[in-house]
């Protein structure tokens, strides 16, 4: 947000600004291939010049190499659709990219203080990029690999701890830190607001002056101080401050995840001290580049016409970071669609501000189900008729069979979450794409192809037969499986030649494609289409065509001289990306395309002065939101979105007057609609005479 409104201040006036932010969307996506390009040629240099003896043959191979993948990444349907818009996935790939190269940087680093630098470089990008997208945290398993490759010989049990302490760092971010800071302050709030009386946002600021407060003191005992209390104190404490250790709603495994920690920290002190302080520094940098979501409560605060959730205290910004608005999905255990809910049990606690402090006015309810009905790794959840149809198709249920099994469970898990929700988007970039019409399954929409008839048609029929809206769609991308046959030779060749880079590619490629397949659980009949969530596989796959001219190159030489090796694994390779690229060009160019904002424009307008403008949906009403917040068409009328309505903050946003625009008319005072008040109202229609 705070980039893309720089980029915004440089329109020359506000029908520029959309142009804006997407040249945003642009330059860092320029930025990533850059990233992917010195990624791979680090990676080349590895395998074609261990010695790094070089000579023209292996220079014209390595940046062969470099040029090629990038390209194909470049030209690549997903990146390329997340490059020419407005979105957020634009500059998650490009965090993505400078993380796992700035590793790459640390692991060639010869001087060990330097090498140090990469580390805290690297643990303020990750900080940055939680205001980002939670996707570039799944990078950290690869970076702790580049890490333990380098310092330690490798043997199983140190790929086991390794894995294990990556995937605790992950969780310690995604389920400790990220909300964990706002747990602490809401803690902190209270104290001050409801105990002491001191106005709102105080524990707020309290928690803050003493969280960087103790973060700097920990850095410098640690750096300058004898004293090994002071090493053990204001480590532990500062690690309880940030929230680290409060990754589950249980308060015994809490505890004990703080004392792990708390003992963790005692035995780095006192075998390596140095160690210790970089560790501090590195959680200085994330909670710095964490503190970019500083913005949210203070923009919140500032009561815009546009203030999704209003997570305007300490209270509201958990609700926000937690992502409560869209409800949980089970993980690891959880019920099957059919399962009979036994009961509610009280979640977390609803603050609303009242009288100078903060009252619980109810408890978010949580369903409880039977145990018969419930699974380990659940991926049949959702009781909706349409989702429930799906399961059974996918899951290969009997005609006779009422009742989910957990061998239904897994087919769905593989037939539709990993072969339709992943590896198909995987084949849309690689192998090629059928049509951008959304598919649900059928053979005429959204699949797969390769372009080779022996292929394509057995799955989805004689596809020269389509019709022409079909058949000559702009999406109608054929590669003929070219980058996908690249990728493969790639990823074998370094299979072969390097098996460390290997494992630290495939983990990025497992853990930001499968891992987060496994982690959205996603229910049937999406919305849309989710390659988007994938980019990160996708760029991993990129790394393994760009090393294919290795391999070439390494089987050419051994005929050839090195020099007219390189050449030609470069010239066969680099048709590739071009082929992509003119298959992608027509259905990638998004220049002249305005019919949302018109649409928006002609809602607005044929308004009449004044009137209130009742939409469906939140994606129905962008449009209309952008044409009055950004152009200010038509601000005198109100936008009410209706599925908001149901949110004391939007009820209230909608009783504030916006721009030239009143605030609805409704007589409903705040304790009226506050949560829990009326979270049900009956509709009982009168008959003649009972009015009164």
């Amino acid at each position: 947000m705070i980039i893309a409104r720089f980029f915004a201040m440089f329109a020359k006036g506000p029908e520029q600004v959309a142009l804006m932010v997407n040249a945003f969307s642009g330059i860092v996506s320029a930025f990533t291939i850059m990233f992917l390009f010195w990624s791979i040629v680090y990676f080349a240099k590895r395998m074609i010049a261990p010695d790094k003896e070089y000579n023209t043959g292996k220079a014209i191979a390595i940046l062969g190499a470099g040029l090629v993948g990038a390209l194909a990444y470049t030209f690549s349907d997903t990146f390329w659709f997340s490059a020419v818009e407005g979105e957020v996935y634009a500059f998650s790939s490009f965090f993505t990219a400078i993380v796992f190269w700035a590793i790459l940087k640390w692991s060639d680093s010869e001087n060990e203080v330097r090498a140090s630098r990469w580390i805290l470089l690297i643990s303020l990008l990750v900080g940055m990029s939680i205001g980002v997208h939670l996707l570039n945290l799944l990078t950290i398993p690869a970076i702790a690999f580049v890490f333990y490759f380098k310092k330690f010989k490798p043997n199983v049990k140190g790929f086991i701890i390794t894995i294990g302490v990556s995937l605790f760092i992950v969780a310690m971010l995604m389920w400790g830190i990220i909300p964990g800071v706002a747990v602490i302050a809401s803690k902190l709030e209270l104290f001050f607001v409801n105990g002491m009386g001191m106005p709102y946002n105080t524990g707020l600021f309290a928690w803050t002056f003493l969280t960087f407060g103790f973060l700097g003191l920990s850095i410098y005992f640690t750096q300058y101080s004898e004293n090994k209390i002071l090493h053990y104190i204001f480590p532990s404490v500062s690690i309880l401050l940030i929230g680290a250790p409060f990754m589950s709603d249980s308060i015994l495994l809490n505890i004990l995840i703080l004392a792990g920690m708390v003992v963790g920290v005692v035995m780095v002190a006192k075998k390596m001290r140095p160690l210790l302080n970089l560790i501090m520094l590195a959680f200085t940098m994330v909670m710095l580049g964490y503190s970019s979501y500083a913005l949210i409560v203070v923009r919140s605060n500032a009561n815009p016409p546009m203030d999704q959730n209003n997570p305007d205290d300490v209270f509201a910004l958990l609700y926000y970071l937690n992502r409560e608005q869209y409800g949980d999905r089970p993980l690891m255990y959880g019920e099957y669609f059919d399962a009979k809910q036994t009961g509610q049990e009280d979640g977390s606690p609803v603050y609303v501000k009242r009288d100078g402090g903060y009252k619980i006015v109810s408890y978010r309810p949580e369903a409880t189900y039977d145990s018969d009905d419930c699974t380990i790794f659940p991926r049949m959840y959702s009781p909706d008729p349409n989702h429930i149809e799906v399961y059974k198709d996918y899951g290969g249920f009997k005609k006779t069979q009422s009742k989910p099994r957990f061998t239904n469970n897994i087919k769905f898990f593989v037939n539709y979450q990993l072969n339709w929700m992943y590896w198909r988007y995987l084949l849309w970039n690689f192998a090629g794409r059928q049509n951008y019409i959304q598919g649900n399954g059928n053979v005429i929409h959204g699949n797969w192809i390769s372009g080779i008839p022996a292929i394509d048609n057995p799955r989805l029929g004689v596809q020269s037969k389509l019709p022409d809206y079909l058949k000559n769609n702009k999406a109608n991308n054929r590669y003929f499986m070219l980058p996908l046959l690249l990728g493969l030779i790639g990823l074998g060749y370094k299979l072969f030649k390097h098996q460390k880079d290997w494992w630290v590619v495939t983990l990025l490629f497992l853990l930001t494609g499968i891992a987060i397949v496994v982690y959205l659980n996603q229910t049937p009949n999406q919305p849309r289409e989710r390659d988007y969530a994938y980019a990160g596989s996708f760029y991993a796959f990129a790394i393994w065509i760009g090393l294919s001219v290795a391999g070439i190159y390494d089987l050419l030489k051994r005929f050839t001289p090195s020099m007219i090796a390189g050449g030609i694994a470069t010239l066969l390779c680099i048709p590739v990306p071009y082929i992509m690229a003119s298959e992608n060009w027509d259905d990638h160019d998004r220049s002249n395309r305005y019919i949302a904002r018109d649409f928006a424009y002609n809602y607005l307008e044929t308004c009449a002065p004044n009137a209130i403008l009742f939409t469906y949906g939140d994606n129905d009403t962008f449009p209309i939101w952008y044409a009055q917040e950004v152009e200010g068409i038509r601000t005198d009328v109100k936008v009410c979105c209706l599925p908001y309505f149901a949110s004391d903050w939007y009820v209230d946003q909608m009783k504030m007057e916006t721009y030239e625009a009143a605030p609805l008319p409704l007589t409903f005072e705040r304790d009226k609609y506050e949560p829990s008040v009326r979270d049900i109202l009956y509709y009982v229609p009168l008959t003649r005479g009972e009015e009164k």
